[in-house]
């Protein structure tokens, strides 16, 4: 993994989150997505990046091209979560417009 992208990816989500503070939404950042398996809370490694108004979960990417597990990883969290809506966003870009991907949950 490259690290000045980790770097950028932080830095990225920091100044979203603010900025949509700012903005008087509830922002929650790096929020732990356990698994509910028959009814037992397990601890996973899924991390979300930004949960606001505990409505949509934002994940963001500072990645040369987004790929189908970036998808589905999101889709996934929705599911967990019992989310409607994911945005997806990558920072790495000429073109932010064409790099931010709605995503909206088959639990609907």
């Amino acid at each position: 993994m490259n690290l000045d992208r980790v770097y950028w990816k932080k830095v990225y989500e920091k100044v979203l989150a603010f900025e949509l503070e700012n903005n008087g939404l509830s922002v929650k950042t790096q929020v732990p997505i356990p698994i509910n398996f028959k009814g037992i809370l397990i601890d996973s490694s899924f991390i979300s990046d930004i949960i606001v108004e505990d409505k949509v979960i934002i994940e963001i990417k500072s990645i040369p091209e987004i790929t189908n597990v970036h998808h589905k990883r999101l889709l996934t969290y929705l599911k967990l979560t019992h989310l409607k809506l994911g945005i997806l966003v990558n920072f790495n870009t000429y073109y932010i417009d064409k790099s931010i991907i709605r995503k909206i949950s088959g639990n609907i």
